[in-house]
């Protein structure tokens, strides 16, 4: 998989996110962003998707299940998840889509130049 998204990309001006893009895949990338927010921003984003499909949903069950992950990913033997040094942190706990977007776009700005 890992060749696959390397040729993918060979020639520059993609976009990728997964959990090992910018440590694994693409250590050399231009612009690296890791992406977060709290594990209770992400149960509460996933409590409220389900509930607008109609689906049940317990809070409580859902912010176990994001911790789990967190842990079993940062902790996995192969390309466990982690901010590479390089690699610009958005935490978007707090932030709208627009306002995401606008902060992405800025420092794809910087980085362009």
């Amino acid at each position: 998989m890992v060749r696959q998204q390397q040729a993918m990309g060979r020639d520059g001006g993609v976009v990728m996110d997964g959990r090992d893009i910018g440590t694994v895949v693409f250590p050399d990338a231009e612009l690296k962003v890791f992406v977060t927010a709290s594990a209770e921003v992400r149960a509460q984003r996933r409590y409220d998707e389900l509930q607008q499909k109609g689906m049940p949903a317990d809070y409580a069950d859902i912010l176990k299940n994001v911790q789990e992950r967190d842990y079993i990913d940062s902790h996995r033997e192969v390309s466990p998840l982690r901010q590479a040094a390089d690699a610009l942190l958005l935490d978007n706990s707090r932030m709208t889509i627009d306002e995401q977007n606008k902060w992405l776009m800025e420092r794809f700005e910087e980085r362009s130049k």
